[in-house]
């Protein structure tokens, strides 16, 4: 499958750590590098916006998708190629997995990490066969990481299912698994017989 865009989840705060912002940057001239537009959350400020900006920059497309009541709260950012404002939080998940064709997170909070784990989910389900990733900057998804392995270790997640999230420390190893993903075919629970 060819990849046209690809959403990335991130956070509305820049956080401490400068790399975050950096590796933002560093994504959106990556992804303009294999012209690949960009679906976000639509706001004009922390990673988002510099993911945004970026890629204007650098002449990319960047597609934004806000909630009416976050258009202010967030800032919405008003110089995208499209930006759509809609009703609710569930209108905006669904409509940017609709317009992507894979997932990226960067570093971000409680929502960056909401959204990524709904997009591996409808991944496990069957509801879609595009690729998931988290964007490893300095170690910051090394707890999460972990918790996974824990996860698949003590049988709440099927092993079988770990290709699902690919993890990197740098945009172009990401992108590169990325052009070769396949979904795996598994589609049946912990305890039973496998395909």
């Amino acid at each position: 499958m060819k990849i046209k865009k690809i959403c990335v989840y991130c956070g509305s705060s820049p956080g401490r750590n400068p790399a975050y912002t950096e590796a933002a940057r560093v994504l959106a001239k990556e992804l303009c590098n294999r012209d690949i537009g960009v679906v976000f959350g639509g706001g004009a400020v922390g990673v988002m916006g510099v993911v945004a900006d970026a890629v204007l920059e650098a002449g990319g497309e960047v597609v934004g998708v806000i909630p009416k009541a976050l258009a202010v709260k967030e800032l919405a950012h008003y110089g995208l190629t499209e930006l759509h404002v809609v009703a609710s939080m569930h209108e905006r998940k669904a409509m940017m997995a609709e317009l992507a064709d894979g997932f990226i997170a960067l570093p971000g909070g409680w929502g960056t990490l909401e959204e990524i784990f709904e997009m591996l989910t409808w991944a496990q389900l069957g509801f879609h066969e595009k690729p998931c990733g988290i964007l490893n900057v300095e170690g910051y998804f090394d707890g999460l990481i972990g918790f996974l392995e824990n996860a698949f270790d003590q049988e709440f997640v099927n092993p079988l299912y770990r290709p699902l999230l690919m993890k990197a420390d740098d945009p172009v190893a990401l992108l590169d698994q990325f052009a070769t993903y396949q979904a795996p075919k598994v589609r049946k629970w912990m305890g039973e017989d496998e395909l």
